[in-house]
C-alpha cells in the first residue's frame, strides 16, 4: 500500500507541474523595449517645450507617438499558444496510470468530488473513490487528515485532474466560486470559455433540480475526451480536465458533494453531455 500510495502522490505532483507550464497562457510583455519608448516620448514631449516654436509641434506629436506605443507594450501582454494535441498526450499517460491503480484496488465506486469545507486549502480539490459500488460520503474530519487511503469508509482521495483549470478559471473571472453561486457560473462561465479562454464553442449550464446538464460544443478537449472514454475508471468517475474542472466549479458553488452521473459525445463528435447530481449529505 506505501508503494502505491508513493506513485500516486509522484503521478499527481508531475501532472500538477506539467499542467502549470502548459497552461501558463501569458508571458511577460516586452518591458524594456516599453520603458525605452515610454523614456523617449517623455523626453520628446519635454524637449518640445523649450525648443523653437516651428520645431515644438513636430517633437510633441513624436513624443505622444512613442508614449502610446511604449504604453501599449507594457500593457499588451502577448499569448501563447499551446497545441491541443500536446495538452491531451500530457494528461492522457497520467489518467492512464490512475485508471490502473484505481483497476489494481479493486475499488468500483463513483468518485464523488467534495466541497471546499472537506479541505484545507481552498483551491484544492478532492474526488473521494469509495471501494464499494455505494455513494457513501466520509466525514471532514476524515477527508481533512489529506490521507490518501481512508478507512472509514474504506477508499482513496485523488487530487482532480481539472484542478489547475478550474483555479484559472478563478484567476480570469478574479472570483472564488466558494464565494458566488450557481447562477453566477451559469452566467459567466460560457463567455469565459468562448470568448476569453476560447476553449469551446458553446457552453450551456442548465440545472434541474439536483441535476446538471451540462453541454459543451467545439471544445479543445474534445479528442481527449474520446480516449478518457476508453479507461473504465476515469470517465464517469475520476473524469477527464474539462469535465473535472466543471465538477470542482458546481461544488464549489453550490457547497455541496457532486458526481458525474452521465457522460455522453454527441454523433458529430463535437458535443460533449455531461450530467452532474448533487448529492445531499
Amino acid at each position: 500500500m506505501n508503494d502505491v500510495t508513493k506513485r500516486i502522490q509522484e503521478l499527481e505532483n508531475e501532472k500538477e507541474t506539467l499542467r502549470s507550464k502548459l497552461w501558463k497562457q501569458q508571458r511577460k510583455p516586452a518591458g524594456k523595449v516599453g520603458y525605452l519608448l515610454l523614456f523617449l516620448g517623455f523626453v520628446a514631449l519635454a524637449a518640445s517645450i523649450f525648443v523653437p516654436s516651428n520645431m515644438n509641434y513636430m517633437l510633441a506629436f513624436v513624443g505622444l507617438g512613442l508614449t502610446f506605443w511604449g504604453a501599449l507594450l507594457l500593457y499588451i501582454k502577448p499569448t501563447r499558444y499551446v497545441k491541443a494535441s500536446l495538452l491531451d498526450s500530457t494528461a492522457i499517460s497520467n489518467l492512464i496510470a490512475i485508471d490502473q491503480i484505481i483497476a489494481d484496488l479493486n475499488y468500483g465506486g463513483r468518485g464523488i468530488y467534495l466541497p471546499p469545507r472537506y479541505l484545507r486549502e481552498l483551491k484544492g480539490g478532492t474526488v473521494y473513490i469509495p471501494s464499494e459500488d455505494a455513494l457513501t460520503i466520509p466525514p471532514v474530519e476524515e477527508v481533512a487528515q489529506e490521507r490518501v487511503f481512508l478507512k472509514n469508509p474504506n477508499g482513496v482521495c485523488l487530487t482532480p485532474s481539472g484542478l489547475g483549470l478550474v483555479n484559472l478559471y478563478e484567476r480570469e473571472l478574479r472570483t472564488d466560486f466558494a464565494k458566488v453561486d450557481l447562477d453566477y457560473l451559469q452566467n459567466n462561465l460560457p463567455k469565459l470559455f468562448i470568448e476569453d479562454l476560447e476553449m469551446a464553442e458553446e457552453l450551456e449550464i442548465n440545472p434541474q433540480n439536483n441535476l446538471i446538464h451540462v453541454k459543451i460544443t467545439g471544445a479543445v478537449y474534445q479528442d481527449l475526451c474520446r480516449e478518457v472514454r476508453k479507461l473504465r475508471n476515469i470517465c464517469n468517475s475520476f473524469g477527464c480536465p474539462l469535465c473535472s474542472s466543471i465538477a470542482i466549479a458546481l461544488t464549489r458553488a453550490t457547497g455541496k458533494p457532486i458526481i458525474m452521473e452521465k457522460n455522453e459525445i454527441g454523433p458529430d463528435g463535437k458535443t460533449i453531455e455531461v450530467y452532474y447530481r448533487i448529492l445531499e449529505e
